[in-house]
């Protein structure tokens, strides 16, 4: 980037498909979202797994997303979730303009998707379901969302039936944490530690396409069950309008991982997680996501004023723009 990234400016983000640099976790696979507690100090790579696959690099990778900015002072950390908008973007992330759930069409013919109407749980992602959503994850459902980068399985983060789940549904080893997805920015620090963080750091990096990795704390409200043994949580706050009014409705964080068997592609639309929606409660399509497979861009934020690109993912050249304004250098690995 040439002169660095004023907050409130929008910047094309990078599709770039090298291997994310290890540290204290490994990559967060938007596929996975997985991460392992090994030394700050530990070199490692992203998991064959978490890398693009040829068909997203080529279809899709290269596309550009972006992060919302235009945000005034005295609108930090007071947005409501109804308000959410992108800033307009070029070439294929033009679509994203105007808020994503309007931008991510429906077609009230399912023949247009080729969807099997025999399901019976498919509905589009659009505010009006949004009641019954929450009523489903306070029951102890899981539910396949859009978000701004893949479609994925969530869930009460507080419900250790519903997580195990989430497990089962995957294929995928308990040994491999989940992330959480919050509503707004300012319910983050229910769930993690950021007080060590420099006033609106999240503000301008959220929401978006980025998991931050933070301590979760002693103050965390999170269950001990939810990824046990781990002293860190990712966190998210997709620039979706859908998920957010979901997760503030609920009252609590959504377990948010990619709605895919454990291992393989992860899915920009419903078509490629079709085998999965039996298990689903509901299944909320929002069309086909433009921003490829590339999914979030993770940091360890876990060390004041220092950041670890643990994935590249769909934002690391504007990431690392906003951490180096605000004083973060690159934690160095040994």
């Amino acid at each position: 980037m040439d002169g660095g990234v004023k907050t409130e400016d929008m910047k094309h983000l990078s599709r770039r498909g090298d291997e994310a640099r290890g540290g204290e976790w490994m990559a967060l696979d938007e596929q996975e979202n997985v991460w392992t507690n090994s030394s700050p100090e530990t070199a490692g790579t992203m998991p064959e797994t978490a890398r693009m696959t040829p068909d997203g690099q080529n279809d899709a990778g290269r596309s550009r997303g972006s992060l919302n900015r235009g945000r005034s002072k005295n609108a930090r950390g007071r947005r409501r979730v109804h308000r959410l908008a992108f800033a307009p973007s070029l070439q294929q992330s033009q679509q994203l303009r105007r808020g994503f759930t309007k931008n991510m069409a429906w077609s009230m013919d399912s023949g247009d998707l080729g969807l099997d109407t025999k399901i019976g749980v498919v509905h589009p992602a659009i505010d009006a379901y949004a009641a019954e959503v929450v009523e489903a994850l306070k029951a102890g459902k899981v539910i396949a969302v859009p978000t701004d980068t893949l479609y994925g399985f969530a869930c009460d983060a507080c419900s250790l039936e519903a997580v195990n789940r989430i497990y089962e549904i995957k294929g995928r080893k308990h040994t491999s944490p989940l992330a959480i997805c919050v509503g707004d920015v300012s319910d983050i620090d229910r769930f993690a530690v950021t007080d060590h963080l420099p006033h609106g750091l999240l503000d301008s990096l959220l929401p978006g396409p980025v998991t931050v990795v933070l301590k979760r704390g002693e103050s965390s409200v999170l269950e001990r069950s939810l990824n046990p043994g781990l002293d860190s949580i990712g966190v998210r706050v997709p620039d979706c309008n859908f998920i957010r009014i979901i997760a503030h409705g609920s009252g609590t964080a959504l377990a948010l991982t990619s709605a895919n068997l454990s291992g393989q592609p992860s899915s920009v639309c419903i078509k490629d997680f079709e085998k999965l929606w039996e298990h689903c409660a509901f299944v909320y399509d929002g069309g086909l996501l433009p921003s490829g497979r590339a999914g979030s861009t993770v940091v360890d934020l876990t060390i004041p004023y220092k950041y670890k690109i643990l994935r590249p993912g769909s934002a690391k050249e504007e990431t690392v723009a906003i951490l180096e304004k605000h004083s973060f250098v690159e934690a160095v690995t040994t």
